[in-house]
């Protein structure tokens, strides 16, 4: 059985993760819109990072999910290397968006045109996704603080 203080933390670090899920699926839905408005680069970069930070964030919450679970049969030290591979694919998913950035920027600079549609829209839209992202960073501070 978990001690009482310990569940509450596991609860707090399930919805900290959930939370984060649902901003970062908000995020990656305005950014994605404006790509399709702007095909700016910059935009596009922002959107596939908020993609990762999708991916991640779900990655996250289910390792959260696995790692806070007790010891057993097979895993007789507990399941806390899962939050490290978890680390590990993250990493590895950021490797492959920057390559990918990297050649969209070459491939714009020497091989295509774009042109870049600024608008109002757009700029709303990025100081919301701004907003979002400094919500993000205090909750994810306050648990940082929480935790430790």
């Amino acid at each position: 059985m978990i001690p009482a203080h310990l569940a509450d933390e596991v609860r707090e670090k399930k919805r900290a993760a959930l939370l984060s899920v649902a901003s970062a699926l908000v995020l990656v839905t305005l950014k994605a819109f404006l790509v399709i408005r702007t095909s700016s680069l910059g935009v596009l970069s922002e959107a596939l990072h908020s993609g990762l930070d999708l991916v991640a964030a779900i990655i996250t919450f289910l390792s959260v999910r696995v790692s806070d679970q007790p010891a057993d049969e097979r895993h007789p030290y507990g399941h806390g290397k899962f939050e490290n591979f978890s680390a590990f694919v993250e990493t590895g998913l950021l490797l492959l968006t920057a390559l990918y950035i990297i050649y969209e920027a070459f491939d714009r600079l020497f091989f295509h045109a774009v042109h870049i549609d600024p608008s109002i829209t757009a700029i709303v839209i990025l100081f919301c996704a701004l907003a979002i992202d400094l919500t993000r960073a205090r909750a994810h501070a306050r648990g940082r603080e929480i935790f430790q």
